[in-house]
């Protein structure tokens, strides 16, 4: 009994002993054959439920000596981005997208694809690997290159071959085939190439479509062509302009053989399944030198003849433009400026050309020039054409236009032809824009924008379909809807009849014609005062005397032509004289005063140089221009005419100016000598004032005649009206009261009616002899006293 409780104690000391060792290993230790060992957590085990060493997902368990620590497994990063920590912290192991954050991972030609800790590399469509391997990692050196897959023979089917291109191809059609999607490129079994003819029945529009070994080629029906080029489709193309020759040679004879030729040439287009080739170049040097002939000789004298002229052109240079092989073509000639542009393809052009010559720009879309796709011919040409005298041949014919009240108008700029190969112009989609240049530069004038327009009254100017866009005094911006020969008008307006004009008119020039018929019966019928140059006086004042009569009786009567034209004739010849016999009052006393007091001065030298050469500038005038006589509301000079008046008159008030500056000269020479004969110099001194003056007077109211021919010159119409109208009052003021002389002699007069007295026969005769004597002694200075 003794035995078994000893046992028990030794059992029970045992276990407390064991007890107290383990307890004295640490935490991450275990009391193993009396040792305490580092417990692995790493490598936890159902033997050591106690151990710590679970990391959580997506991580790696590191053991150290008495613990461990926690890191992300490959692929993974953790949240607070701590590459090691426990496992009890918050961190958490989340997957690394490396497609995302490094983009080149897989190279060119290839596609990143993320996986759950991991990538993997695919290439893309078109595209394998240079191992032959689907899938593949960034530093396995393996590439993406491009398959090719016109390797397969089949892969386009028939009628159609195979352009490999990087990473796909593409299938194009052979000549002579067409997709009925009218897509240009395929891929894959989507669609088949048929033949053009077969799936397009209007590809060659007026001819037959046949399929040939380089494809399809159109056979034109008569009257069609399509150029030369056998793939374009067919289009009319009218020989008729070409053909009346006969009519053509009497109008324009010059151009009789280009005609012909060009005919030739037409016609075989037409005609011929295979024309002969024409040579564009050497036609349109041969065409723009019969044009140059043509200007040059103004053979283009009526509407009728530049209707056909500009017709001519037209066709001509729209046959002509597909065969001139330069893509872009200038041609400076006497007469003319060309720029010609030539486009060929079968892919219409795009886009906005501008075209810029010395006279005018062009800006048009090359859409607009090609025309409708449908009609296409496979060209596209675009002529700008500026001829350099052909405003002349067309000023005045206006029949096209509206004009308004008191409203005329003059060509102010080059005439401009605009020819494209598309031949359906009438209406275009996009308007074009056209610069065209003054030739006369003026604010205060407007502009208008115009067409010649063939069917107007055989050729006239029209304002239809056009507009400015913008217009100064240099030049102004056409829009047309059009296309055609084109040109800006200057618009003229005439002042209007102002009731108040009128009536200075009429009672100024009444009063004048009182007065002239006083200065005519004083000069003429008064001899104590005759002289040459009161001679002078007298013919300057018929001249004006009878050229206020036609005016008041004639200005106005327009209803005939020939009738008005001769008015406007004789006031222009009278007008003139009166000028003529004022130059003549000048040399008259440049006589006097600078060929010492030589006065002799033959009447028949005044009479040819007061009326004789009035009588020449106006017969030159005439046979120059006899329109220029007569306007549409007055007989007087039209404006290309005016200045067959006002050049003479500028001419003679210059040379006035000379001999007045060279007499008053002398005659401050001659006040300053020792020994002057005042009496004659004063006489002289007082003929100057007066010739000054009446110049002064005359010059002056033509000086303001001159601003009649702008806008907004009221002013300057009364001025010259006032003035004007009174001249003759002004003539007689000068010339017969201011001289004393005349005063007596009227005063003699008048006291003859008034207080009449008999008078013995010797005081008449004393009386009658002095003043004979007086007359006789004024008679070599050649004036009266003043």
């Amino acid at each position: 009994m003794m035995g078994r409780w000893n046992l028990l104690i030794l059992a029970l000391f045992l276990s407390l002993t064991m007890v107290s060792s383990e307890s004295e290993c640490q935490n991450g230790y275990s009391f193993e054959d009396e040792h305490c060992k580092d417990i692995d957590e790493c490598a936890v085990d159902e033997d050591y439920p106690e151990s710590d060493g679970d990391c959580g997902e997506n991580t790696l368990c590191f053991n150290t000596i008495g613990s461990f620590y926690c890191r992300c497994a490959d692929g993974f990063s953790s949240s607070p981005h701590a590459e090691n920590f426990a496992a009890d912290s918050s961190a958490t192991c989340k997957d690394i997208n490396e497609c995302s954050d490094s983009k080149d991972i897989c190279g060119s030609n290839a596609t990143c694809f993320n996986t759950i800790g991991n990538y993997s590399c695919i290439c893309d469509d078109g595209f394998v690997s240079t191992t032959g391997v689907e899938r593949f990692y960034h530093g396995d050196g393996v590439t993406c290159r491009d398959r090719d897959e016109c390797d397969d023979k089949n892969i386009c089917g028939q009628n159609a071959a195979c352009v490999n291109t990087q990473g796909s191809y593409h299938c194009v059609c052979n000549a002579g085939f067409r997709l009925k999607s009218g897509n240009t490129i395929f891929s894959g079994n989507q669609e088949q190439c048929e033949d053009i003819c077969q799936i397009d029945k209007t590809i060659c529009g007026n001819g037959t479509c046949h399929l040939g070994a380089s494809g399809h080629y159109c056979a034109c029906h008569a009257g069609f062509t399509n150029y030369g080029n056998k793939k374009s489709r067919c289009s009319a193309l009218s020989c008729d302009v070409f053909q009346d020759t006969n009519n053509l040679k009497e109008i324009i004879p010059v151009s009789h053989d280009v005609v012909r030729q060009l005919n030739k040439s037409c016609l075989d287009l037409t005609e011929s399944e295979s024309p002969e080739e024409l040579d564009g170049m050497d036609m349109l040097r041969r065409l723009l030198s019969v044009m140059d002939e043509v200007l040059s000789k103004g053979a283009l004298n009526d509407n009728r003849k530049v209707s056909t002229f500009l017709d001519l052109v037209e066709e001509a240079l729209r046959l002509i433009g597909p065969f001139i092989n330069s893509p872009w073509t200038y041609i400076l000639s006497n007469h003319t400026e060309l720029q010609h542009l030539l486009h060929t393809g079968s892919v219409i052009p795009q886009g906005t050309k501008t075209f810029s010559s010395e006279q005018a720009q062009l800006d048009i879309q090359l859409e607009i020039a090609a025309g409708e796709p449908s009609y296409y011919p496979g060209f596209t040409t675009v002529s700008l054409l500026s001829y350099s005298n052909l405003e002349n041949s067309t000023d005045g014919f206006f029949g096209g236009m509206k004009p308004e009240k008191d409203q005329s108008f003059k060509v102010n700029s080059k005439v401009v032809t605009v020819i494209v190969s598309n031949s359906n112009t009438s209406h275009l989609k996009e308007d074009i824009k056209l610069t065209l240049y003054h030739l006369t530069q003026s604010n205060q004038t407007s502009h208008t924008c115009v067409f010649w327009d063939s069917s107007k009254e055989g050729g006239a100017w029209s304002a239809h379909g056009c507009k400015a866009l913008e217009s100064n005094a240099k030049y102004t911006v056409c829009s047309c809807n059009h296309l055609s020969s084109f040109a800006v008008l200057m618009s003229l307006s005439e002042m209007e009849d102002r009731f108040e004009l009128k009536l200075i008119t009429w009672l100024g020039l009444s009063l004048s014609l009182i007065c002239l018929l006083i200065c005519i019966l004083t000069f003429s019928m008064i001899r104590s005062i005759q002289s040459p140059r009161t001679t002078i006086h007298l013919h300057l004042c018929i001249s004006l005397f009878i050229a206020n009569v036609i005016f008041l009786a004639g200005i106005s009567q327009t209803e005939n032509r020939v009738g008005c034209a001769v008015v406007a004739g004789m006031l222009h010849f009278f007008y003139l004289a009166a000028f003529c016999w004022m130059c003549l009052e000048g040399i008259q006393l440049f006589r006097m005063v600078v060929l010492v007091f030589n006065t002799s001065f033959k009447t028949l030298y005044m009479m040819a140089g007061g009326y004789g050469v009035p009588a020449v500038i106006v017969a030159v005038s005439a046979l120059a221009n006899a329109e220029g006589y007569g306007t549409k509301r007055y007989c007087w000079l039209k404006l290309d005419l005016i200045w067959s008046f006002f050049g003479p008159v500028c001419v003679i008030i210059s040379v006035n100016i000379f001999f007045f500056l060279v007499t008053v000269w002398k005659l401050a020479q001659k006040f300053s000598s020792l020994n002057p004969d005042l009496d004659k110099l004063q006489k002289i001194k007082a003929f100057t004032i007066t010739a000054v003056a009446q110049l002064c007077v005359l010059g002056t109211m033509w000086i303001f005649g001159c601003f009649q021919f702008e806008e907004g010159t009221v002013v300057m119409s009364y001025l010259f009206t006032i003035l004007g109208s009174l001249q003759g009052v002004m003539i007689f003021v000068m010339h017969c009261l201011f001289s004393k002389q005349v005063r007596e002699e009227y005063g003699n007069i008048l006291s003859r009616f008034c207080a009449p007295q008999k008078k013995s026969y010797s005081e008449f005769s004393s009386s009658h002899s002095s003043k004979a004597h007086a007359s006789k002694s004024t008679e070599h200075t050649g004036e009266s006293h003043i």
